[in-house]
């Protein structure tokens, strides 16, 4: 791994959920709710944290051992989002130092914004909640292109929004497709292993230009 980035980026894109914000709480109480329906004891965060970033696929997979194809699947899918979106930004906050890591590209005049394969109509809400909607350049969801990441066009379209070259761009995310897609797009890619990895999850064999520990750490690649 590099020590730090070679230049300073014009623009620092962030995967939502396990990235920019811990969302965990909020989507594993859906999948307890439909379990205590089916008299079924919850489950500790703990074992449904790493199934986060998979949305309601990984989810109900974990908590309900139930997969798309699966009879009843799309029905518990559309209760689970139905419950979701009730209460969408309820324990969802930004991780640790993240606030501080938006303040110093902010000062830095380093535009930022979020490129999350959860859908649009989600991803403003929580955004608007945590306080950054106004001051993110993009709040580009899964459904917002024809296209959703490990596919480059999601970040694509963020470079376009943000009037940045995408070869001076910089993506962050938790999950492999993010690092597959920030690749496809030519951007410096990130992977943040303080997020939703799981313990079967090997960050540091994705692929990434960069692995960071904690959202401070990528202050530290900056040119000072």
């Amino acid at each position: 791994m590099k020590p730090m980035f070679g230049y300073l980026p014009e623009a620092v894109f962030f995967d939502l959920d396990g990235t920019l914000a811990d969302t965990a709480e909020d989507l594993a109480a859906p999948v307890n709710a439909l379990r205590a329906e089916r008299g079924l004891p919850p489950l500790p965060l703990a074992a449904l944290r790493p199934y986060a970033s998979m949305g309601a696929r990984g989810l109900l997979g974990q908590g309900l051992g139930v997969a798309p194809g699966d009879p009843g699947f799309e029905e518990l899918r559309d209760e689970f989002l139905r419950r979701y979106e009730a209460e969408i930004c309820v324990r969802t906050r930004l991780f640790d130092g993240m606030s501080e890591v938006i303040e110093s590209l902010e000062r830095r005049r380093i535009a930022w914004g979020v490129v999350s394969n959860k859908v649009e109509r989600y991803v403003r809400p929580i955004l608007g909640a945590l306080g950054v909607l106004e001051r993110s350049v993009t709040a580009i969801g899964g459904d917002t292109t024809a296209h959703a990441k490990p596919h480059p066009e999601p970040l694509l379209h963020a470079a376009r929004l943000a009037r940045v070259a995408p070869g001076r761009s910089v993506y962050v995310g938790d999950d492999e497709r993010d690092i597959e897609a920030g690749r496809a797009a030519g951007m410096i890619t990130v992977a943040a292993a303080y997020g939703f990895c799981g313990a079967a999850s090997r960050p540091e064999e994705w692929g990434a230009d960069f692995l960071i520990d904690s959202p401070a750490a990528l202050l530290e690649l900056l040119p000072r």
